[in-house]
């Protein structure tokens, strides 16, 4: 998470708790250091955001603080709020958390609507018991433009060691796939994150080449390749 998000974030959470808030919770939600949680604070404090409090005791928004609303019409609630329930269907657990956090924002817009509901079912979330890979990892290499070595496992059940870089994510009903340029077969292929039995980021990368190989990718992979390979 970027510092900016993460400070807006540290912000949302004073705003809506009704008790000090100490650095380890904000830490293990955010997912960061405590250190890092109280560097924030004081940053947030010296632009003159009224968060008070002490380390060990907690911290707490001063009451009248607010931030600018946003405008959604009815049926624009409505789409994200559907929308966001749908990201539990991607199995990807950060994704799953950032919409929970968007949610209760939304909540403070509006009623909460448990009328609409999405079914849970969809791939299957990241589980180490299935493979280390994590959606978030994948995510982050994308768009650092990282490459990544891979152990996959097809569907027969045989595994090899790949060199990917990798250049996109694709969301399917019932699973996910990753799109990149393998080094071992010199050429775009496509894995099933379910299939990836580790992952391990490495130092190289291959800055500048993301948006020609999307392109080239795009011009030789359209929806009905893509959906022959989910077998």
């Amino acid at each position: 998470m970027h510092r900016s998000n993460r400070l807006f974030e540290i912000i949302q959470l004073l705003r809506a708790a009704d008790r000090p808030l100490t650095a380890e919770h904000l830490a293990r939600s955010l997912e960061v250091s405590m250190r890092t949680i109280y560097r924030d604070i004081a940053a947030l404090q010296a632009m003159g955001t009224p968060i008070e409090g002490e380390s060990g005791v907690g911290f707490m928004m001063r009451s009248g603080y607010d931030l600018p609303p946003l405008n959604f019409d009815q049926e624009e609630i409505e789409a994200l709020r559907v929308g966001l329930s749908m990201l539990a269907r991607t199995g990807d657990s950060a994704l799953q958390k950032a919409a929970q956090r968007i949610g209760a924002k939304i909540d403070d817009l509006a009623e909460p609507a448990d009328w609409l509901q999405v079914a849970p079912w969809g791939a299957s979330f990241d589980d180490p018991q299935l493979g280390c890979v994590s959606k978030a990892m994948l995510r982050a290499a994308i768009r650092d433009e990282v490459k990544l070595k891979l152990t996959y496992r097809d569907e027969s059940g045989h595994e090899t060691i790949r060199v990917v870089r990798p250049i996109a994510l694709i969301y399917h009903v019932e699973c996910v796939m990753l799109a990149g340029w393998c080094e071992l077969r010199e050429a775009f292929r496509h894995f099933r994150t379910d299939r990836i039995y580790c992952c391990a980021r490495l130092e190289e990368t291959f800055v500048g080449q993301s948006q020609t190989l999307r392109t080239l990718w795009s011009e030789k992979n359209g929806w009905d390749a893509l959906s022959r390979e989910l077998a």
